[in-house]
């Protein structure tokens, strides 16, 4: 059993909320009585497979800026922001060595964070509910040491520490606080090839002192708590999740 949490009367935004981290969250604040939209690439929210109708959903390519434009556009009023969108462009058979893949990872990870956050600002610089309005953003064990298969990811997940620092200084006065969670190898859409092949998890397993890799609600709660009344007094901070990867020898 988790923490238990009240978001009754927040608004939240999960971008990527269809799937792995970013479904886990939006479920999560839906639980805790919070109203929750959610994006994904497709038209609609009936051509996914799983049942998306507790949610509002707004469709959103974090590439595309006037998607981005038009999402923001369309939120009445907004607490918390959680960028959970995108993906490693090698789980689609890219190569982010290649330039123009590398500045489309820059572009989908880092800079469509910053352009929806941007956007949003306002909206939850007005946010009245308990600890305020909060920007919670995904990093990644990429954006402490170097994975040498995604050099884009990583770029953009260490831009993501940066930005979150900024973020929080930047809007501080505002009240609205910034973080971001760096999230170990968890299990998502986008790791499933990762965690079917013994070869991958297996040393994962072995350097993690907790002893297993991750899921995606080990990541939502701490999601959670960074946006709660309980994390009023933090921001600007990253808090790493992965079972103790990044500090074992």
């Amino acid at each position: 059993m988790g923490p238990k949490h009240d978001f009754s009367g927040a608004h939240v935004l999960v971008t990527g909320g269809t799937s792995g981290i970013g479904a886990a969250t939006a479920a999560g604040f839906l639980a805790a009585g919070a109203e929750v939209t959610i994006t994904g690439t497709r038209g609609s929210a009936a051509e996914y497979d799983d049942d998306l109708s507790a949610y509002r959903y707004l469709q959103l390519d974090i590439e595309n800026t006037d998607q981005i434009d038009a999402v923001a556009a369309a939120l009445p009023r907004l607490d918390v922001l959680v960028n959970s969108g995108g993906f490693a462009l090698p789980s689609i058979g890219l190569d982010e060595w290649e330039p123009e893949v590398f500045d489309r990872a820059v572009r989908m990870l880092l800079t469509g964070a910053f352009r929806i956050a941007r956007r949003s600002v306002d909206l939850l610089a007005q946010s009245v509910v308990p600890g305020g309005g909060s920007v919670i953003s995904i990093a990644s064990m990429s954006s402490f040491f170097g994975i040498p298969i995604v050099p884009g990811y990583g770029a953009a997940k260490t831009g993501i520490v940066g930005l979150t620092r900024t973020m929080a200084v930047h809007w501080g006065a505002r009240g609205v606080r910034a973080n971001a969670v760096a999230a170990g190898l968890t299990r998502s859409r986008m790791t499933a090839g990762t965690f079917a092949e013994e070869a991958w998890t297996a040393p994962s397993i072995a350097r993690t002192p907790l002893g297993r890799l991750g899921e995606p609600e080990d990541i939502s709660e701490a999601i959670l708590f960074l946006a709660s009344p309980a994390a009023s007094w933090i921001t600007g901070q990253t808090l790493v999740v992965d079972g103790g990867y990044t500090v074992s020898g």
